[in-house]
């Protein structure tokens, strides 16, 4: 992060690296335009900055310095758009991810955990977030009759409103665990007590991805992904909680899986949807011809390895 040979964790668009051509607090070092190989162009924190908490000062200056402007990229980490939540940057996203390691002196930067920053400007420069998602669902003992809770989202809410999602998702923010994020999240979210969600949810994988949003930016993303399956003949109806879900439906697969085809589902919950039915035997390569491309494309690797001069 602070010279040629370490790890690439961002994708900048030349745009976001204009902007920081003009800052002028010496936090940068950014090569002349056309000094080097496009291959070999990148952006790198100056040798000063080099522990975790003197990144993610820069990038707190930084982030909160454009959403203030009134003009810089105002769609993205404007004040509407701003989350206010702290995301970990990791130097390899599928290593060990440990943001705040308690045994770690305020200055070591011999671990996984390279920075964090504001959620909402993850996008601007292209670094791995990583959230949590579980499916609720409901199957009959001969497996002929299953039905997902499916909640609709706010209105209201700064990212994809309306739409459809998991019946539980966020994001895993700095200093919680996956599953930490997980029992958070279905609490506040669904109203699912923390002893249910601690009792019933497994964890049944992950997948990992490049999302595109609205307005063009590229976001890869890893998902933990849970199960929960609600044992036959139990009562169970979550509710929304913190206004950030308008209702919950049992929804039948079928009619799951045509809202899916519909385009109904936030992008990334229709992705988790899809391993699903994967992971539970209702897609297969027997009656979905682009089996291996979706088993591809679920599991994909970032290849930072591959940005950048070797």
């Amino acid at each position: 992060m602070t010279a040629l040979r370490t790890p690439v964790i961002g994708l900048l668009k030349p745009e976001i690296v204009d902007l920081l051509r003009k800052e002028v607090d010496g936090s940068w070092i950014i090569p002349l335009k056309d000094s080097v190989p496009h291959s070999c162009y990148r952006v790198s924190f100056h040798p000063s900055i080099d522990t975790p908490a003197k990144r993610t000062k820069v990038m707190k200056r930084l982030c909160e310095r454009w959403r203030d402007s009134g003009t810089i990229y105002q769609n993205v980490v404007g004040p509407k758009k701003w989350r206010n939540e702290m995301y970990p940057v990791y130097r390899n996203p599928f290593g060990v991810h440990r943001a705040h390691d308690p045994d770690a002196a305020e200055d070591s930067d011999n671990g996984n955990y390279a920075f964090e920053m504001e959620r909402s400007a993850c996008p601007l420069f292209g670094v791995v977030a990583y959230g949590v998602h579980m499916t609720v669902y409901q199957e009959s003992p001969d497996r002929t009759d299953l039905r997902i809770w499916v909640p609709t989202r706010s209105r209201t809410k700064q990212t994809w409103p309306g739409y459809l999602d998991n019946s539980v998702a966020g994001g895993i923010p700095s200093g919680m665990s996956a599953f930490e994020s997980l029992v958070k999240e279905a609490a506040e979210e669904a109203s699912i007590d923390e002893a249910i969600t601690k009792t019933f949810a497994r964890c049944a994988g992950s997948i990992s991805y490049y999302n595109q949003t609205t307005t063009g930016w590229l976001k890869p993303e890893v998902e933990f992904v849970y199960d929960m399956k609600i044992p036959d003949g139990t009562i169970f109806q979550p509710e929304p909680s913190d206004g950030e879900v308008e209702s919950f439906d049992l929804l039948p697969l079928d009619v799951v899986i045509d809202k899916m085809q519909q385009g109904r589902f936030k992008a990334n919950c229709a992705a988790v949807l899809v391993d699903f039915l994967v992971r539970h035997g209702y897609l297969t390569p027997d009656n979905d011809p682009n089996y291996m491309e979706i088993m591809t494309r679920l599991h994909g690797r970032f290849y930072h390895d591959k940005w950048g001069c070797t």
